[in-house]
This record gives structure tokens, sequence and C-alpha cells, in this order.
């Protein structure tokens, strides 16, 4: 935890060298930086080399603590610097930052300071590369959520052994990410975006996160090449990034025989052709932009990136009820998206309909297959407990906030955005308004929702067991 503030600590310094280029007033960063660098110093201090040893209780500990201090300090440049004085809502936006949510009580972001609009967005770029390491190379081996999976496609990962395979997986990632980001951002600045905001939309983008640097979001760009620029690496963003490196290592074949993918690509294709089809006959689109905004929008709410081009609330109501729908299906496993995943569903829905099999065949072994082999019962049970307990919690979490004061609509739109970490909801807080009117314990809650969202539930669920502090 230490080395992953001293890690946010550098970064934040980057920031630093924006605030001079741009002439604004950088001590704030400064301040935060040294501080962030400082509690990090002093927790690996504290360490105790003789037992390196790390558990797999250990393990849950530390992610979770981890994303709740790298949340905790990165606070720290909004505080400082007045930008957002209040610390529950500098807290509420770096939350959204770091689990990649994009959900915002800024009421004016054109008003703030580039280096820390900067900053917002680094949170999220750190974020999802966070998650892309985490779900790829740390949870399975923890057993969460059914990752277990794809263990075995993940490059270089082997469940008994940490290092330095997971080191090695780990950078190729980074790479990739990086990779990825670079790419995006010279051709939004080719399209006509200026590079601050190019690079900005970019970590955004590839973070799934939806932190824009307008107030009106992507819809402030009316150009048709950004919005499929855009368009085109939320869709890369939403796909496994172990499919991602077979992609950049040639190996093209493995990425179309995965299941994962293949259902991911033809449900975001449909839902793509179904929107811009209401759109294009009860809307007043053309058939081009009709098109563009459907397939925008839909990659958006899929990969729980949040970006808007438009105000989906004044749809025909069967399209908002298929956004809705859509914020629960999330992206692919091993992606930097939120919500299910992708091959949750496909798993429950494989478990679902083979148990109608089972009642005609009662003693017959019907086992689940994913990617053509066979699901071992214990992952069909923790996917199936996953699913229910996501259930339990968006219900519960509802009720919590009606009980707050938003209405209904807000209420379901605020819990299902900040859970699946997709940013804009519904009702007050739809894709034109924001979270700022929500009272403080709302926003604690609501960026608890976020965080345990992003770390795939169990993770920081298992914390509040009390046989999970039991020394046996």
């Amino acid at each position: 935890m230490g080395t992953l503030l001293i890690l946010v600590s550098g970064m934040m310094a980057i920031s630093i060298f924006v605030a001079l280029y741009y002439h604004e007033a950088w001590l704030n960063l400064l301040i935060a930086s040294s501080v962030t660098a400082a509690a990090g110093i002093a927790l690996r201090l504290m360490r105790d080399d003789k037992n390196r040893d790390v558990r797999k209780r250990d393990g849950f500990l530390i992610v979770s603590m981890g994303w709740l201090l790298m949340s905790l300090f990165g606070s720290l440049p909004f505080v400082i610097g007045g930008a957002i004085p209040d610390f529950v809502d500098a807290f509420f936006e770096t939350v959204s930052g770091f689990t990649t949510t994009g959900a915002t009580i800024l009421t004016d972001i054109e008003a703030m300071p580039k280096a820390l609009l900067f900053w917002r967005s680094m949170t999220h770029w750190l974020g999802g590369m966070g998650i892309i390491v985490l779900t790829i190379a740390i949870l399975p081996l923890l057993g969460v959520g059914g990752m277990q999976l794809f263990v075995a496609e993940s490059p270089g990962v082997t469940p008994d052994k940490m290092h330095p395979r997971i080191t090695e997986t780990a950078k190729r990632l980074w790479i990739i990410y990086f990779a990825l980001t670079a790419i995006e951002a010279v051709m939004l600045w080719i399209a006509g975006m200026g590079l601050f905001d190019a690079v900005n939309h970019a970590m955004a983008t590839m973070a799934t996160g939806g932190f824009s640097t307008k107030n009106a979001s992507i819809a402030f760009y009316d150009s048709p090449a950004i919005h499929y620029i855009i368009t085109l690496f939320m869709f890369l963003a939403g796909v496994n990034f172990t499919m991602l490196y077979f992609g950049f290592t040639g190996k093209v074949g493995r990425i179309f025989k995965n299941e994962e993918f293949r259902v991911y690509a033809l449900n975001m294709l449909i839902m793509s052709i179904i929107v811009s089809f209401g759109l294009a006959v009860y809307g007043d689109y053309g058939v081009e932009e009709a098109i563009r905004s459907g397939f925008f929008q839909v990659a958006s709410i899929i990969t729980t990136t949040g970006f808007i081009t438009d105000n989906y609330l004044l749809w025909p109501n069967f399209l908002i009820m298929i956004i809705f729908v859509l914020f629960f299906s999330g992206g692919s496993t091993g992606s930097t998206s939120g919500g299910l995943k992708t091959m949750r569903v496909i798993v429950m829905i494989k478990n679902s309909l083979l148990e109608l099999r089972r009642q005609i065949h009662p003693t017959a072994v019907i086992p689940v297959r994913f990617n053509g082999k066979a699901v071992p019962q214990n992952i069909t049970n923790t996917i199936a407990a996953f699913v229910l307990i996501y259930l339990i919690i968006f219900f519960g979490g509802t009720l919590v906030m009606s009980m707050i004061g938003l209405d209904f609509m807000s209420a379901v739109g605020s819990v299902a955005a900040s859970l699946g970490n997709i940013g804009p909801g519904l009702g007050s807080v739809g894709p034109v308004d924001n979270f700022a009117h929500i009272v403080p314990e709302g926003k604690l809650f609501l960026s608890f929702l976020m965080l345990m969202g992003r770390l795939e539930l169990f993770t920081i669920l298992i914390l509040f067991m009390p046989y999970f502090w039991r020394n046996r």
C-alpha cells in the first residue's frame, strides 16, 4: 500500500507540470503530492522484511485498503486548492475517478483549472489499469467472482506463482494500455480535438471512465469523426485485455474463438442496431445521425464508460428501457468496464437453461460449458452468488437512496450507475445532470457502492464477515 501511494504521488506530480505550462496555481498539487509520498514512505518503513508472504486473506485487505487509500489521498489536490472545498464532494469525485465510474458533482467542469482536470482524468487512467492488473493477475488467484475461468488464458499467470509471472503480465498489460491510449489521443487530435482534451478523453475512454473536460461531454464536439473514434476505442476498452494481448501478438484467431468476445461483440451490435433503428423511425434523427448516436450510446453504456452525445432520457420509452437493461450487462471480464460482465451473464443463462433439462434428467451430469470446456460447479455457484448479491445490493441501495430523499427513478438510477461504475443514471442523475444535489450521506453511500462494484463485491464484503478476522 505504501508503494501504491508513492506511485499515486508520482502521477500527481505530473499535474504540477501541467499547471506550470498553463500558468496555474501549482502549490496545492506539490503539497498533495508530498503528503501522499510521505504517507507512502511511512507505510513502507512499517513493513516486516522477515515476513513477506502474502496470504489469500492479506490479498483481500490489500486490494480493498489500497483503493480506499488512493481515493482519500487523491482527494487532496481538490481540497487543498479549494476547487472542491468540501471533503465529501472531493472524496466522491476521486472515488468516481479511481473506480472509473465517471459520476461527478462538478456543475461547471470547464471552469476547473486544467491541471486538476488532468489529475481527474489521471485517476481514471490509473484506476483502469489497476483494475486490469487485478482482474487478470490477482483476483483469479483469490477466487473472486468466478474469474478463475480465464487464468489459463492470461499470459504468464498461473494459480501457484505470484512472481515473477504476474509482474511480467502486468508489464505487458501496461504496454497495451498505454499504446491504445496514445493511439486514441493522436487520432482525436488529428480529428480536430485540442491536444489537452484529446489526451484527457483518451485516458477516460481506455479506462471506461467517462470524465470529460467539457460540461456537455462528447456532445460538445459536433464531429462525426470524433464520435466514431471514441466509439471504436470504447469497444476495445470493453474487451478482455487478454484478447487484446493476443491481437497485439498476431493471434487474432484466438480472439474470435473466445465465446465471451463473440457474445460481447454480438450483443453490442444487435443493441446498437435496435437503438439506431428506433431513433431513425421514432426520433427526429437522420439515418447517419441515428446510427452514430445509437452505436455511441450503446457502446458507452455497455462498457460503462458513460460518455454522452445525447440525452437518452428524451428517447422513446422502449429505448430508455433498453438503456436501463444495459446498465447491468457490462463489458468483458478482464476489461476496464464494470457491471455484471459478459462472462457471468453467459454462465448464468446457460446454467438456467440447463436446469430445465436437469428437471427431466435429474440423475444426469450436465455441466455448463464455456469456451468448449466444462465449468466446475464451484465456479458456477460463485457466479450465481455474485449475481444474486449484486441484485440484492442494487435493490437495497435503491431503498437507502429513497429513504435519503431521492425520487424512485433517481434512486434507481444513482444506485445502478454507482454499483455498475457507469456514471450517468436516470432521473435527477441522468446524462445532463450530476450528483451535486445529493446529501453528503448519500454521496458517501454511493462512493461505497462504487468501490464495491469496482472490486467485484466479494473483495470488500468479505471484510465485513467476522470469520475473516479470526486466526483460524
